[in-house]
């Protein structure tokens, strides 16, 4: 298998040189598929399904039948709750449920291999010595960072979670910060690039090689 390189960028973005990437987790050939079976996934369990209505059982009038059965000229009604009515019960409508499916956890992690390697073969990933230092969160800052970069669309992913770079890039609509315990395929496939904290490889080769 062909070596797969990222660029080594210093706290300025500035490129310093090259790393190598462990080919078995940056260098799976991705399949369609198989990415779009974990992003369901991934969505589904994401999904509330707290959305209600009611039947005619469950709202609320409408015991005495409206008018008389026979002799009034009009079709016969039994309640003015029926579903045809203003203000009656709803159809097979929806109820608070689950739309959680199970997908095997080799399945999963083979997606987040095929997910990382997707930026990793057409050389849009990046590996960071360090981040901007800063006493206080500072958008300007983080925005100058990814200028230098070349992109305004990145996943910055770090070995455990940075709220200092979290606020920094809150109001960046492109640009997320996450830990290596939280990395997924949607946000991977949702950013352009990736950033990688170099400490946080060694952390990503032990969540998919367990």
């Amino acid at each position: 298998m062909a070596e797969i390189k990222a660029k080594l960028i210093d706290d300025k973005a500035q490129v310093k040189g090259e790393i190598e990437l462990p080919s078995d987790i940056f260098g799976v050939t991705p399949r369609e598929g198989l990415l779009h079976e974990v992003v369901r996934w991934q969505m589904a369990r994401w999904r509330a399904g707290t959305a209600s209505t009611k039947t005619r059982g469950e709202v609320r009038g409408g015991g005495r039948k409206p008018w008389p059965q026979k002799h009034t000229g009009r079709a016969r009604q039994g309640s003015i709750r029926a579903p045809q009515w203003v203000g009656g019960g709803v159809v097979f409508g929806p109820k608070p449920r689950s739309y959680e499916f199970k997908l095997n956890k080799k399945v999963r992690r083979l997606g987040l291999k095929m997910a990382l390697s997707s930026r990793a073969l057409i050389d849009r990933v990046f590996v960071a010595e360090a981040f901007p230092s800063m006493e206080s969160p500072k958008t300007k800052i983080m925005k100058e960072y990814l200028k230098n970069l070349g992109t305004e669309s990145a996943l910055i992913v770090v070995p455990e979670r940075n709220k200092l770079l979290e606020k920094s890039v809150d109001n960046l609509p492109k640009v997320k910060v996450l830990a290596v315990e939280g990395l997924n395929v949607y946000d991977i496939l949702n950013h352009e690039h990736l950033i990688i904290d170099k400490e946080a490889l060694p952390k990503i080769e032990e969540r998919l090689r367990r």
